[in-house]
């Protein structure tokens, strides 16, 4: 211990910027040009920054409303959390080194806020299979060891991912040819710390890092081999400044990991914690991120079966060889006005692992033939000079061969090549010879995409001179186009670049047809013609639909659909082909096939299976249940960070909606990226509301399971006010007629005793039941008990409302002396709350129950099964209703085939 505290002593002393705190959080400053950093003259200048003024008021309604970004920045997944890069001509126009303002941005969640007084004081922790655990903040770090400066590339996994979702859509959102960037990172050597700390010889191999972010699963964090970690050559680093000044707030201020070579996802941001230990890091997106699963698991099958996520074989390291062209832009033109002309092509190529780029290659013929580019390395230019700064460090890769940074290439070609040619092909060699693939590889995360990067070619006229149309491959988030996109290549080329008149060359100009999903959901052999009256007359309990002029039976599917059964009831007898075709996926339909009963064929009546005379009353109820209808976003209102209500108004500020108590509505939106989706939803509107519907939202954010978050929902988040979606119903089998009376499945029955089981949004046809009956002056005798489930106490929607109810009605348990005996609500009281939450903040304060919902729960707080005229309510996901309720229910003595309603 004593030989390394003499050597820290006889390094130099270095200090932290004066104003450490990010410049996007000061008011008073506008251009910053890395003012603590002057760079010498023979290295490439820090980029200029342009701080952003204002929050974008997409961030306004998101946790992260007071993280400012600049508004040329790309959205990937909408609203929140923030996922960008920067158009590819913009990122590559900005030169070797990348505004932070530029720098693409990849966060699972929320940004953490940190201010003054917590950057001053963050500290460190490192701990583990160690002799000298040690808590350091960042003065320490820059006390104890070399500071050092080095340039960077970072590259997110899901580079150039857009293309890979076209051809079948994956997992992961899209990003386009931009997520990548370069910066001067500032920090200390990881290999440094090791040396410090002395992890146990033999017993250490892992050096896990986890971040501060608070994330559905627990914070982000992922680990290194020990052994790659302690090699100063690989130059990883704790880092605490970018471009001369700070880390920004996206880029992990006060503190993060940079590792060079390898995915983004490796460098985590908000860094306050290393473990030293004998197995890798066990976070939820060390295993559920950052993965190429084998071409053959399909989306679907990806987050069914687990075990594709455990297997190490399918991790990413490093980086793989990339390139893109960045000229010609996307959308470019060229007016050919002297076939003699020279046109200058570049853009970008990398690798992974310190690799460096040895041969770039284009291709105008189809890749027949190719020629040598020419490739410039910025980063050999620090290799020149040795540079030391008393705040940044030193700049030294005198000695270092590793290549860690991208490098541009540029080839000259006679504009009369160009005329010649369908398409620009680039690709690259790095010198360990991987070389980028012709094929696509496609895999259910859209990671690693590397075929060849395909610029194409179209000819046109415009006043008597020929004009060359360049277009890329795709465009970066929800923005349409792209020769991908527009000719739809996808199936037909079987993901090949190779020469075809099916694939960019296109001279007739007719647009590819990719195969037809409906026609594998008919079944051949299947030869029965059934009429427009067989349709009508089917039992709608057993309903059959028509898509694409085939006819279904649902009915062995009503209880495994993952919308539920009222989705298929709705179109019982009708023709559901714009609703089946716009939200199921190529695996959906294909299941289809089994269920597929016949042809629907013209019969001698006229009037269709959703006609309807009172769809056009104008005294009618607003909902008609065939017919989709309009309704205008007034207002969002936010309940807590993920959950929402949207207002939207109907046709009439007079128009009643129409939906009884118990019964629900299907919503049906198209979100920014032009798909179409659809689900059903309880409003929390009050009963005698009119002019307007309002529904609760809880949004369901992007996370690694999910990388798009719900589609659903984040459809709701997308919405601005003014944007229109379309509703319709009512769909349902309960509806609570009042006074005692429901009437469930066509049958009416009295009901006096309701036992009311929900978790999270599940609540809003809970309230509407509990609404009626406890305002029903007519009811003085039904009984309700209610057992409401949760993560956390935040996320108990509605308690306001709910607490009201059983102030004015009931009882809540967790009173000192709760007038009920045995867990049983008494004459006296009519409405009982239970509250469960499987992670309260502190369970010693939490006067109800902790955990999910078990058999106790459901014994103590619902009604005795044996209790007369009884039935109990459930709204909840699948699981909790199937593998734990239904099930709990039946064995303390439920007969739940007659007294358990499914919402």
């Amino acid at each position: 211990m004593g030989s390394i505290l003499q050597k820290m002593e006889e390094k130099p002393r270095y200090s932290l910027p004066e104003m450490f705190y990010p410049l996007t959080l000061h008011q008073d400053e506008e251009n910053i040009q890395g003012k603590e950093l002057t760079m010498h003259k023979d290295l490439p200048p820090l980029p200029a920054m342009k701080l952003p003024s204002a929050v974008d008021s997409a961030d306004t309604n998101t946790p992260d409303n007071w993280v400012k970004r600049d508004e040329r920045l790309v959205r990937l997944t909408g609203k929140h959390p923030f996922n960008c890069e920067a158009k590819l001509d913009t990122l590559f126009n900005a030169g070797f080194l990348t505004p932070t303002s530029l720098f693409y941005v990849r966060n699972h969640g929320a940004v953490p806020k940190v201010d003054r007084d917590k950057a001053a004081g963050w500290t460190l922790k490192i701990h583990g299979l160690v002799e000298n655990e040690s808590d350091l903040t960042i003065s320490d770090l820059a006390r104890l060891f070399p500071v050092v400066t080095l340039p960077v590339t970072l590259v997110c996994a899901g580079n150039r991912r857009k293309e890979q979702n076209v051809v079948r859509k994956g997992l992961g959102f899209n990003w386009g040819a931009a997520g990548v960037s370069t910066a001067l990172f500032t920090g200390v050597y990881l290999a440094d710390i090791l040396d410090f700390v002395r992890p146990f010889r033999g017993k250490a191999k892992h050096v896990i890092f986890e971040g501060s972010d608070v994330l559905p699963n627990g914070p982000y964090g992922t680990s290194q081999k020990l052994n790659k970690a302690q090699n100063k050559e690989n130059g990883m680093l704790i880092a605490w400044a970018m471009n001369g000044a700070p880390l920004e707030p996206d880029h992990g201020f006060p503190l993060r990991l940079v590792v060079p070579g390898q995915i983004g996802g490796r460098s985590v941001k908000w860094l306050n914690r290393i473990e030293i230990s004998d197995q890798e890091s066990q976070h939820y997106l060390h295993f559920w991120d950052n993965k190429v699963l084998p071409t053959q698991v399909l989306p679907e099958q990806a987050r069914t079966e687990k075990h594709w996520w455990y297997d190490p074989r399918y991790i990413i390291t490093d980086l793989n060889v990339n390139s893109a062209i960045a000229q010609p832009d996307h959308d470019e033109r060229l007016t050919i006005s002297n076939a003699e002309e020279v046109y200058l092509m570049k853009g970008y190529a990398y690798a992974g692992g310190g690799r460096r780029v040895t041969k770039v290659e284009i291709s105008l013929d189809e890749g027949s033939s190719w020629k040598l580019a020419e490739i410039v390395y910025p980063e050999d230019l620090y290799r020149a000079v040795c540079y030391s700064d008393p705040i940044f460090g030193t700049l030294d890769l005198t000695e270092r061969e590793t290549s860690f940074c991208w490098c541009f290439w540029s080839y000259e070609v006679k504009v009369a090549h160009l005329a010649e040619s369908n398409a620009i092909i680039v690709r690259a060699m790095d010198e360990g010879m991987c070389v980028q693939q012709s094929q696509m590889y496609w895999n259910a995360t859209g990671m690693m995409n590397n075929w060849y990067f395909r610029v194409a070619i179209t000819k046109g006229v415009v006043e008597a001179r020929e004009v060359l149309h360049f277009e890329h491959p795709t465009m970066a988030g929800t923005v349409a186009g792209g020769w991908m996109e527009v000719r739809n290549v996808l199936r037909a080329t079987q993901y090949s670049t190779t020469a075809s008149d099916r694939d960019l060359n296109q001279r007739e100009g007719v647009p590819l047809k990719a195969s037809d999903d409906a026609n594998e959901m008919i079944d051949p052999a299947v030869t029965r013609k059934i009429t427009m009256d067989e349709l009508r007359a089917q039992d709608r309990e057993k309903p059959w639909f028509v898509v694409k002029g085939e006819v279904y039976d649902g009915t062995p599917f009503l209880e495994e659909h993952p919308g539920g059964p009222d989705s298929i009831l709705l179109v019982a007898g009708e023709n559901a082909t714009d609703d089946f075709m716009a939200i199921h996926s190529p695996e959906a339909k294909a299941k289809m096939r089994k269920y597929h009963i016949g042809t629907l064929v013209e019969s001698n009546s006229t009037r269709t299976a959703s006609a309807d005379d009172s769809v056009d009353d104008s005294s009618a109820p607003f909902l008609h249940k065939s017919t989709w209808k309009d309704v205008t976003l007034l207002s969002v209102s936010e309940i807590s960070p993920d959950s929402k209500i949207f207002r939207f108004a109907l046709d009439k500020t007079d128009r009643a909606l129409g939906l009884p108590v118990g019964q629900h509505v299907f919503v049906r939106l198209t979100r920014k990226n032009g798909e179409t989706v659809q689900r059903a939803y309880t409003p929390v509107s009050l009963q005698d509301a009119q002019g307007s519907i309002d529904f609760l939202v809880k949004i369901y954010f992007p996370s690694s399971e999910y990388p798009q978050g719900g589609k659903m929902t984040m459809g709701f988040h997308e919405l601005t006010v003014g944007d229109t979606v379309q509703i319709k119903g009512p769909i349902g089998s309960f509806i609570w007629e009042g006074n005692g009376i429901a009437s469930w499945r066509g049958v009416k029955k009295t009901a006096r005793n309701l036992g009311l089981i929900c978790a999270g949004s599940g609540i809003t046809p809970i309230l509407q039941v509990l609404r009626a009956v406890l305002n029903d002056k007519e009811d003085r005798e039904t009984k309700l008990w209610l057992l409401d489930s949760n993560r956390t106490e935040q996320d108990i929607l509605c308690r306001e409302e709910l607490d009201a109810l059983y102030v004015h009605h009931g009882q809540s348990r967790h009173l000192q002396n709760p007038p009920h005996r045995n867990g049983r609500a008494t004459d006296n009281y009519r409405f009982l709350i239970h509250h469960t939450l499987s992670k309260p903040k502190d369970a010693e304060t939490w006067s109800f129950s902790v955990g999910r919902i078990n058999d106790e729960m459901l014994r103590a707080h619902l009604p005795p099964p044996d209790t007369p005229d009884a039935l109990v309510l459930i709204c909840g996901p699948d699981r909790l209703i199937k593998d734990t309720v239904q099930p709990g229910l039946q064995r303390i003595g439920w007969d739940t085939s007659k007294t358990l309603v499914i919402f």
